[in-house]
């Protein structure tokens, strides 16, 4: 779906980005990361052409970045968006359904299916300027999908929502991903990436530190929490030692008011986690709850940035 091969661009005072060098496959969620400044919005304004690279080349499709040919097949939701307070919310879905070449009839349908899919519904009569800001991100969304695109770029999507927002645009998303769209997708949400995409790069300073799959950049073994009951000090010490390597196990937290406690188990694989149960539950003690537990993206992000220079938004 996107193919760059050494794509930069130099504004001359250190910002920007440098021979970028990425594929993304049709169908995948493909998470772009990155401190303030990084460069990851220069980046996605180089691939759905509103500026033009100083070197290197990409194509989406196998149509030139910047074509028409390429932007008949995406959609693209800004950071920044700013839409006419003056027209209601279904009059901007409709004239970016018009700017996409949408006939009145098909747009009078798309149009309040898409209002209500982001969460609008009745409101899309209201005009823009009493809209809040996570109400015009949703908005934008149903701009960005309005012509039903192949592949859709999004500039931090959820940013101005609350957590209900968050999940209903996540929702939408993996909506988006089962019918076969391409989601290009930065965003400060490490959560929301984590859940969605299926590949990761991180960017700084206008440079690409490390992609790869979101389990190959976490490099994690499999970690379980258990909810254990009737845990002493001694038979900690006991599993501890019966487990030993490769399987580490460590008190994690004492619930005020619990007589049970938290352990976390990293192991190499999943069965070994029957092993570890059976272990307990021998040696008397009460096995409430099991449940799968993973490294956090936001835990990666830091570790991998932790020590560099970023130009942030001011340098």
């Amino acid at each position: 779906m996107i193919e760059a091969h050494g794509l930069s661009k130099d504004y001359g005072n250190g910002r920007g980005c440098r021979g970028i060098t990425l594929t993304v496959g049709t169908g995948e969620a493909f998470g772009f990361l990155g401190p303030n400044g990084a460069g990851k919005s220069t980046f996605v304004k180089m691939l759905v052409g509103l500026i033009r690279p100083t070197g290197g080349h990409a194509t989406i499709m196998g149509e030139p970045i910047g074509s028409i040919e390429a932007r008949r097949h995406i959609g693209y939701l800004p950071e920044l968006y700013r839409y006419q307070e003056w027209l209601s919310g279904a009059e901007v879905v409709q004239l970016h359904a018009k700017l996409c070449g949408i006939g009145p009839a098909v747009a009078a349908k798309r149009v309040p299916e898409l209002l209500d899919r982001v969460g609008i519904g009745l409101r899309g009569r209201d005009r823009v300027k009493h809209y809040s800001k996570g109400m015009q991100q949703r908005l934008g969304l149903a701009c960005a999908i309005v012509n039903d695109p192949k592949l859709v770029f999004l500039d931090e999507p959820a940013s101005a929502l609350d957590p209900i927002g968050r999940m209903e645009v996540r929702n939408l998303l993996h909506e988006l991903r089962k019918q076969g769209t391409t989601i290009f997708l930065n965003s400060h949400l490490l959560e929301d990436v984590e859940l969605l995409c299926d590949r990761v790069a991180l960017l700084n300073n206008g440079n690409i530190l490390q992609t790869g799959t979101v389990s190959d950049v976490l490099q994690e073994k499999t970690r379980w929490h258990l909810r254990v009951g009737g845990l002493t000090p001694f038979l900690l010490a006991w599993l501890q030692d019966m487990a030993a390597s490769p399987i580490a196990v460590a008190l994690l937290s004492v619930p005020a008011g619990s007589d049970s406690v938290w352990l976390e188990a990293e192991l190499e694989d999943d069965e070994q986690i029957g092993w570890l149960n059976s272990l307990i539950i021998e040696q008397g003690m009460t096995l409430y709850e099991v449940k799968p537990a993973k490294t956090r993206l936001n835990e990666w992000f830091m570790s991998a940035v932790s020590g560099l220079s970023h130009r942030g938004e001011r340098a």
